[in-house]
């Protein structure tokens, strides 16, 4: 098996929402395996998570919109057109715009113009992080320059594309990887060859949290002076259905003591104002944006993690959020919905709670239960702990992934050195 010399798809580089994607290409760079970034946009976060500071890669952006850069997408339609693969390039974009008769649509095509025109000649495979927009400039760009091409979904990407899109993109693709066993499922039942679809969780990096759990104080709620500190991380949009939490938090008890601490971006206005609507604003810390550093230390000083994912009318959804992963591995017990793969990770009872999605009665419920009953946070959070151990390392998905690169005699990181970024799981 020859090693393959990456392009990797990318929706935007860097991003604070996607540690998972910053993760896997640190893997893939420790692994040997050569490699450039290839993104569809521009940073837009204001800060960046210290993995971003390890991957050394070369990155290309693309022009987002073709108005920014008409020459060179002019130049590189000249240079893309004697390419082997453009004209059945451009027959298959041709049949997808006449059924998504979006700017987007025409848009990528550019976009697969100028990659298929700008990349270098020694790369030999195309991987595509996201089914939708990304993957279809894989593809495009795949098919004009005549090389293989693969790619992993995650969850928005999957629930809010045309079937015909997917099914058609399985057919042309080598493989596809996915994160949850929900995801590999409804795949299978679109993919001519249902086998090309594979479960591989992306999991975490062990070595970046503390082996210790935190000794958390046993507060109960009913002391004044020691409210338990509910923590919650995600971006403020309406999958994460923070407005639902609110409504739940508002249905606690008066003489139960907690207060509430988010990160996370985008506009925090609306959920402030519904706070304060609910009397609870005084309450609330919203922290905006902040590192995987930060992160991982409000998850070792808070008591309990909630979030109450939900599924959109338009099908967006999370899949297996990391940051419920990352707060188990910290000790925290969780309070979460059973959509998605979420119960793939929370076995209620056992290391946290699930709710049905959209109904804060039953959220209000659950975190009532278990703010009150710190005994009962300690051992689902020293549970989660182990799941998370046992079957979410980051070091078992890198291992497959490097072995579908072509990297046989795999490095000491991908086989488990305690220095690198993959390291061995502490539990099998």
């Amino acid at each position: 098996m020859t090693r393959d010399s990456l392009a990797i798809v990318v929706k935007g580089y860097p991003r604070l929402s996607e540690t998972f994607i910053a993760q896997e290409i640190l893997g893939i760079q420790q692994a040997g395996i050569p490699y450039r970034i290839v993104s569809l946009r521009h940073p837009t976060d204001k800060k960046r998570h210290p993995i971003n500071d390890r991957i050394t890669g070369d990155v290309d952006y693309l022009p987002e919109y073709v108005y920014q850069e008409p020459m060179r997408v002019l130049r590189a339609w000249l240079k893309a057109r004697k390419l082997p693969g453009y004209r059945r390039a451009v027959n298959i974009w041709w049949q997808d715009y006449h059924r998504d008769r979006t700017s987007n649509r025409a848009r990528r095509f550019a976009q697969a113009l100028v990659m298929a025109a700008e990349l270098p000649d020694d790369i030999t495979r195309i991987y595509a992080h996201f089914l939708h927009t990304p993957a279809s400039v894989a593809r495009y760009c795949a098919i004009m320059r005549g090389l293989p091409w693969a790619c992993s979904a995650h969850a928005k990407d999957i629930y809010t594309s045309e079937d015909w899109d997917m099914r058609e993109k399985l057919r042309d693709m080598d493989w596809l990887v996915t994160c949850t066993k929900a995801n590999v499922e409804y795949l299978r039942q679109l993919a001519e060859t249902p086998d090309k679809v594979n479960l591989l969780y992306h999991g975490l990096d062990f070595s970046r949290f503390p082996e210790d759990l935190p000794q958390r104080e046993m507060c109960d709620g009913r002391d004044g002076t020691k409210p338990v500190t509910i923590l919650s991380v995600g971006r403020l949009v309406g999958k994460k259905g923070y407005d639902d939490l609110l409504r739940a938090l508002a249905k606690l008890p008066a003489d139960l003591h907690w207060r509430f601490v988010h990160i996370g971006g985008s506009n925090d206005g609306k959920y402030k104002q519904l706070a304060s609507e609910l009397g609870i604003a005084d309450k609330c810390d919203w922290r905006g944006p902040r590192d995987q550093k930060e992160v991982i230390a409000a998850c070792q000083t808070s008591d309990l993690f909630v979030l109450a994912s939900r599924i959109e009318q338009d099908g967006d959804r999370d899949g297996l959020p990391n940051v419920l992963m990352e707060a188990q591995l910290c000790g925290l017990a969780a309070v979460s919905t059973s959509i998605s793969a979420i119960p793939e990770l929370l076995v209620d009872g056992v290391n946290g709670k699930l709710v049905p999605e959209r109904n804060p009665d039953e959220l209000a419920k659950a975190l009532e239960l278990v703010i009150s009953d710190p005994a009962l946070r300690v051992e689902m959070g020293r549970k989660g702990n182990e799941i998370v151990r046992r079957d979410f390392s980051f070091y078992r998905g890198m291992k497959e992934l490097a072995h579908r690169f072509g990297v046989e005699d795999q490095p000491d990181q991908v086989r488990g050195r305690q220095d690198g970024i993959i390291t061995q799981p502490a539990a099998q």
